[in-house]
This record gives structure tokens, sequence and C-alpha cells, in this order.
């Protein structure tokens, strides 16, 4: 029994059942529209050309839709071959792998989101933290320049008063009649 692994041999199958179904693109449209899937007739006229192996197709998109309605992959007949068996139970088992890790993707997707968020509002508290700190920080250093403005302002009045009182004393000194007497 041949175990077909990869794509390239998947449609080398479904070329065959295509010849000995006598099936045309039309037909095979037809057959998938009837499966509610959708293949551009270009895509089928790409998979069923001589030169699909230099070509490579989305499974789930192509392969599979084909497979489904080419060989009826969700049933095993009393007339299928044991290739046709093995190649029915492949494509299951692959679309059950697909349709598990969509599940998997779907809930990895949920935890990053999760541990996302969770992180966001981490940040978000350390970020709030932080700028509370910034700010009673800015706080306490505008209050301190203010008081030293003050502390300033006042030993400035103090100097200049004291500025002004050893003026008036230094003329009083000068002008004073008992300095000129010896």
């Amino acid at each position: 029994m041949e175990i077909m692994t990869n794509s390239k041999d998947v449609i080398k199958r479904l070329k065959e059942v295509k010849a000995e179904k006598n099936l045309s693109l039309d037909a095979i449209v037809s057959l998938l529209e009837q499966n509610g899937h959708f293949v551009s007739k270009s895509t089928l006229s790409r998979v069923f050309s001589d030169k699909s192996d230099d070509c490579s197709f989305r499974y789930e998109e192509t392969i599979l839709p084909l497979a489904h309605a080419l060989l009826d992959v969700g049933n095993n007949e009393q007339y299928d071959d044991v290739d046709t068996l093995a190649f029915k139970s492949i494509l299951r088992y692959k679309k059950d792998l697909i349709d598990d890790y969509r599940i998997q993707n779907e809930k990895l997707k949920e935890e990053i989101e999760t541990i996302r968020d969770r992180e966001k509002a981490k940040f978000a508290e350390k970020l709030e933290k932080e700028t509370k700190h910034f700010n009673d920080s800015l706080s306490f250093m505008s209050k301190q320049i203010h008081l030293k403005d003050e502390r300033i302002d006042m030993l400035l009045k103090t100097t200049t008063e004291l500025m002004q009182t050893n003026n008036k004393l230094l003329s009083q000194l000068m002008d004073c009649p008992l300095r000129k007497c010896e």
C-alpha cells in the first residue's frame, strides 16, 4: 500500500480520479459548489495541468475541497480500493489535525490576549505609581524652590536695608563735625 504524505501525491491521485471519471473543469466546479466549496476555474486548471508539480497549493482552500468533491473523503465506499481508502483516511486525519491546530491557535490567541491585557494593566499601574511619585517629587521641589525664593527675597531685603543703614552711618560719619578736628 502506497501512503501519500505530500500534496504532490494527493494532486497526482486527484488527476487520476478526474481521468477515471472523465470529469471536466466545469463538472468539478459544480461538484465543489454542491459541497459548499468554491475554487476558481483558473486554480483548478493549474491543479490539473501537467506543470502542477512546480506549483504549490493551499491545502485547506484547494486540495481538501477537491478531495471531498472527487473522492467523497468523508465516506468509505464499498468499491474503494485500498489506495483510495488509505488516501481518504490520510485526508480525514489531516483535516482533523488542521481542526485541532485551529482550535489550539485560537486558544493561544486568547491566552496571548489575556497575557497582553495583564501586562498592560501592570504597566499602567506601574506608570501611574511612577507618575504619582514624579508629580509628588515635582510638587515638593516646587515648594522648596518657592521657600528658597522667599528666603532669598528676605535676605535681599535685609541686605538692602543694611546697605541703606550703612550708607546713612557712613554719611553721618563723613559729615560729622568732630571728624575734622585734630
